[in-house]
């Protein structure tokens, strides 16, 4: 695993949600999801509901995560690409994801996982200092 890998999968670590992108039925489209890392991949927890997760099964898929509007004086953005397959959480996992949402977009929420091997890993970062007069 690469330098930028690690430091991509660490700072994933410390933010919940990303936006997962790929194409259905040839439309480009991104989706919030929830995620873990797990082990060095990246587990996602998504509304089966709008069926992403089957479109993205098997097929090469962009996911990104940022703390842009934290606020905080370092920022930060990961972006990677890897195949994304349909997964089962463990018990340990499911309990990581924490609660889930009662409702999507006005549907019962059903959880479906997929699990991303980060490949083409990059990592943006801003520092801000704090203007002296």
């Amino acid at each position: 695993m690469s330098t930028d890998e690690r430091r991509a999968i660490e700072l994933l670590t410390r933010v919940c949600y990303g936006r997962l992108a790929t194409s259905m039925r040839a439309m480009p489209f991104v989706a919030p999801a929830r995620h873990i890392v797990a082990g060095g991949t990246v587990l996602l927890r998504m509304h089966g509901g709008f069926d992403y997760h089957h479109a993205c099964n098997g097929s090469v898929v962009a996911y990104g995560a940022d703390n842009l509007n934290t606020g905080a004086a370092a920022l930060w953005s990961v972006q990677f690409t890897g195949t994304a397959r349909i997964a089962e959480p463990t018990e340990e996992q499911v309990r990581e994801f924490g609660a889930r949402p009662h409702r999507i977009d006005g549907q019962d929420f059903r959880p479906v996982y997929l699990r991303i091997d980060p490949h083409f890993v990059t990592v943006h970062t801003m520092d801000y200092f704090e203007e002296h007069p």
